[in-house]
């Protein structure tokens, strides 16, 4: 094994191209972005790994009806333009919210040694789920924000490699996790885009 980053499919890996973001590549990459909050041990946070989990389901599940035709998420969502029942549609789009949340919460980390989780991902609740979300649904997420882990312990546990062997260096830390979402929030920026100017978020 090796430390998480390393264990799990890039986001800078996830190839695109001409017709769009590769559906398999880019879910693979998703579920390691799912694992990522095993390593806050908080149960609080279940919540937003279920909210994920059933997005990336929902697109998958459309993606293995025809592999070929849904290729990259672009020719999923056109696919699936013309029914009644646009599941996969709606999932990614919540998906992206999803993963936008955990990238600007991860960003604003990196852009402030002295900035713990749970500020981090507060900030980033407000600017992205937020404004989505119900009183109910806010309540959780808002446990889930003062649950969040101390930053170095967190980071430490990025770091560590799960056999026992020596932890990777905090400067390799950073440079694998910034690489990670720089691509992460490439490939969400140019979604939020393909969604807008196609109107696929209209209905939900």
């Amino acid at each position: 094994m090796a430390p998480y980053l390393e264990s799990v499919k890039s986001f800078a890996d996830v190839p695109i191209t001409d017709a769009g973001v590769d559906t398999a590549a880019f879910l693979e990459a998703a579920d390691g972005l799912v694992g990522l909050f095993d390593l806050f041990e908080s149960a609080a946070f279940v919540i937003v790994q279920n909210d994920i989990k059933g997005n990336i389901a929902k697109v998958r599940a459309r993606f293995l009806t025809n592999p070929e035709a849904n290729g990259t998420l672009e020719l999923l969502v056109e696919n699936e333009k013309g029914e009644k029942k646009r599941i996969a549609t709606e999932g990614l789009m919540w998906l992206l919210r999803g993963l936008s949340f955990t990238c600007k919460g991860l960003q604003h980390t990196q852009a402030d040694a002295k900035t713990e989780l749970t500020d981090a991902f507060t900030k980033s609740y407000e600017a992205t789920l937020k404004q989505y979300h119900n009183f109910v649904v806010k309540g959780a997420f808002s446990l889930a924000m003062k649950a969040c882990p101390y930053r170095a312990g967190f980071y430490a546990k990025l770091a560590a490699d799960s056999t026992g062997g020596p932890s990777i260096t905090s400067e390799r830390l950073n440079e694998d996790l910034d690489k990670w979402l720089a691509a992460l929030s490439q490939i969400v920026a140019r979604l939020e885009a393909f969604y807008e100017k196609g109107g696929h978020n209209k209905g939900f």
